[in-house]
């Protein structure tokens, strides 16, 4: 018999890629043409942010980094909720306040009358009514590690952003990190699981370092695809290929498991390629060939938005999903766990 659930997707990442994502798979959950599958949604979330808000509300009240997981809830909220503008909104003055973002201080607060950031977010998801669910990828108090090319130990994921020099290995303080249950279980049952887009060392890599994350990914019978991003990102991608994006995954993930690289062909414009270089990055390359020989399969599409901000485009994006997550379902039935 067919199976006619929603088909379940796991997105993993972090940053500004990872919302971009959500917003144009909300659009999926939320469509009534019975014609579209429906999908259900669950975002995990890497949570070693240490910089701007989330990281003075981490060390003054030793609280998970509230921001990535902030810009998810809203971007999986009902669209043009005074709401959803409330948790987005940043407040631009006040001693104490200047800075912080009214979603980063209710999820804080909520967190201390909770005693449990995990259900913090999942109150005020219900909330914003968000069309899924969030977690954060361990509920440890963890920072990252960079290990550089010339041996130099970097720690926190502000420093290692701005590093200059090219970076060889990643982890989590502690290193053996506890995942969410609730996590596992959702990569478990997906139909299709997705990772990035987003910075590649700081907002992608880290859910894989948590413990037992990578291996149940290896494990579960979902498409396993990854949406490498568009840009390079000074000091932490820089001259990065595409087949170096998923080398630094399989690397970290402890072997291959990636049976897609999502590859944007759509071409940046002359002028936003000239102001993006002037902060020392350019478009990623989409070396096909090579990852083909890896063992990945490609797909090829127009992905970027256009405008003066080089972003994947949310619905474009999320049709690619949706096609992934048919073929997990196949997949799955063709070879239940």
């Amino acid at each position: 018999m067919e199976d006619k659930s929603p088909l379940r997707v796991v997105a993993i990442g972090g940053g500004n890629g990872l919302s971009a994502l959500l917003q144009g798979l909300k659009l999926f959950a939320r469509q009534s043409d019975p014609k579209i599958p429906a999908m259900d949604i669950t975002a995990i979330v890497t949570v070693t942010d240490d910089g701007g808000s989330s990281g003075r509300l981490r060390r003054e009240f030793d609280v998970l980094p509230p921001g990535d997981i902030r810009n998810c809830m809203v971007a999986l909220s009902e669209d043009s909720t005074l709401l959803s503008r409330l948790f987005q909104y940043r407040f631009s003055a006040g001693r104490g306040l200047k800075g912080h973002s009214f979603g980063n201080l209710f999820l804080m607060a909520l967190t201390q009358i909770m005693g449990d950031f995990p259900e913090a977010v999942r109150v005020s998801s219900e909330v914003l009514k968000i069309a899924g669910r969030i977690y954060p990828s361990t509920t440890a108090n963890v920072a990252l590690e960079a290990t550089l090319a010339d041996g130099t130990k970097v720690v926190g994921e502000t420093r290692i952003s701005r590093s200059k020099q090219p970076i060889k290995r990643i982890h989590l303080i502690p290193r053996k990190a506890p995942p969410l249950a609730a996590a596992l279980a959702a990569i478990a049952e997906a139909d299709v699981i997705t990772l990035g887009p987003g910075s590649l060392f700081t907002s992608v890599v880290p859910n894989l370092l948590v413990n037992g994350v990578a291996s149940a990914i290896q494990r579960s019978n979902a498409v396993r695809a990854y949406f490498v991003n568009l840009m390079s990102q000074p000091g932490e991608t820089t001259d990065f290929l595409a087949s170096d994006h998923i080398r630094v995954l399989h690397r970290h993930g402890g072997r291959k498991f990636l049976d897609y690289a999502v590859v944007n062909i759509r071409p940046i414009t002359s002028a936003v390629k000239k102001r993006y270089a002037r902060e020392q990055a350019q478009p990623i390359e989409g070396d096909i060939d090579t990852i083909l020989r890896m063992g990945v399969k490609v797909i090829a599409g127009s992905l970027a938005q256009r405008g003066d901000k080089v972003r994947h485009e949310p619905m474009a994006a999320a049709a690619v999903v949706m096609k992934l997550a048919q073929e997990g379902r196949r997949r799955r039935a063709d070879h239940p766990q």
